[in-house]
């Protein structure tokens, strides 16, 4: 019997389905803002989850996330789509306490087996993070999805928003660009798997250290990257925080050059990718095709981007090198001006 490529079943990839910003705009615009005396963090802003305050010096966040399979192993897909769901409690400084599973199948294309295999790898990361895959809801749908509804903990003073940046942040981002690229490549059935188990291990790779730094209150803003790259969610945190960016893109971390130019000389790249250059060209000064083709890659599971009080710049690096982490600062936050992203030559 020929072997199940998930990856046929869906017409995007990852976070890479995630609805358009402007499209996702137009929907927003008919939600009045949610209000609630306890309420800390609604969907006034575009930050990663909801916060609740529990009245006891602590908060509740809560959070969901799914999407349509990245990768053809139904394990490896349900690991990948749990690491990017709990994703949203790490980047608000929380620690997750429980999650339950949101499962959609086409029942009549796809073997169920196969949807446990999906959901039991959802089960092995919530097992890494320590909090029980609580329960679920499934629906017979067209396309496979997986995802997460997570509920998380965090002391009110370590919460992070996205719209805390102060003038001066240096910008640092705890996971590699390109898994957009390399996915897609994988889709398209032109991929190295040496490329594709090294997006894996990164897409699986939990945002934990995000608890930690939720303790620094030299970092002053964080935020985790997805679908709408690490431009789309640096522009949410400029204009957020009413503020410009300035960056180095020779110092964007990124997947290593050979594995980006091998796929992108054969124009291979998500989509996706013009739809976010489309939402946000206008906010960002002149780009080369290259840099808008790493900029505007859609991430899936991608690292936390935080913004870091320059004063403390050593004292953040070796705490992350403490805990296996090489950064280097790619930017800054600056004064407001016409283009909310300037990059610097």
């Amino acid at each position: 019997m020929e072997e199940i490529k998930l990856t046929q079943f869906s017409h995007g990839s990852g976070c890479g389905c995630k609805i358009a910003p402007k499209d996702l705009d137009e929907i927003l615009n008919q939600v009045k803002p949610s209000i609630g005396q306890n309420l800390i963090i609604g969907n006034e802003t575009n930050d990663d989850a909801a916060v609740f305050d529990l009245n006891n010096g602590t908060a509740l966040i809560t959070t969901t996330d799914f999407f349509t399979p990245i990768v053809d192993d139904p394990t490896l897909f349900g690991r990948i789509a749990a690491t990017n769901a709990l994703s949203d409690i790490f980047a608000m400084g929380g620690k997750p306490i429980m999650a339950v599973a949101i499962l959609g199948w086409p029942i009549g294309k796809l073997p169920t087996a196969m949807a446990g295999e999906v959901v039991e790898g959802g089960r092995q990361i919530c097992e890494e993070a320590g909090i029980p895959l609580a329960g679920g809801h499934s629906i017979d749908a067209p396309e496979p999805f997986f995802g997460l509804a997570v509920n998380g903990i965090v002391n009110i003073p370590n919460i992070k928003y996205n719209n805390k940046a102060q003038k001066g942040d240096l910008l640092f981002l705890t996971k590699p660009i390109g898994t957009g690229i390399v996915s897609t490549a994988l889709k398209r059935k032109q991929h190295d798997p040496k490329h594709v188990d090294l997006i894996v291990k990164q897409m699986t790779q939990l945002n934990s250290i995000g608890v930690q730094f939720g303790t620094l209150d030299y970092i002053h803003a964080m935020t985790d990257v997805t679908g709408f790259g690490i431009l789309g969610h640096l522009i949410e945190v400029c204009e957020g925080s009413g503020l410009s960016a300035k960056i180095n893109f020779d110092k964007l971390p990124t997947l290593s050059s050979d594995i980006i130019d091998a796929y992108l000389k054969k124009f291979i790249f998500p989509d996706n990718t013009f739809r976010n250059f489309k939402a946000y060209n206008e906010k960002v000064s002149t780009l080369s095709g290259f840099q808008l083709q790493i900029l505007c890659d859609p991430q899936t599971s991608g690292g936390l981007l935080v913004t870091v009080d320059p004063a403390f710049e050593q004292e953040f690096v070796e705490f992350c090198k403490g805990h296996g982490l090489e950064l280097e600062s790619f930017g800054s936050m600056v004064e407001k001006n016409d283009d909310v992203v300037v990059n610097v030559e």
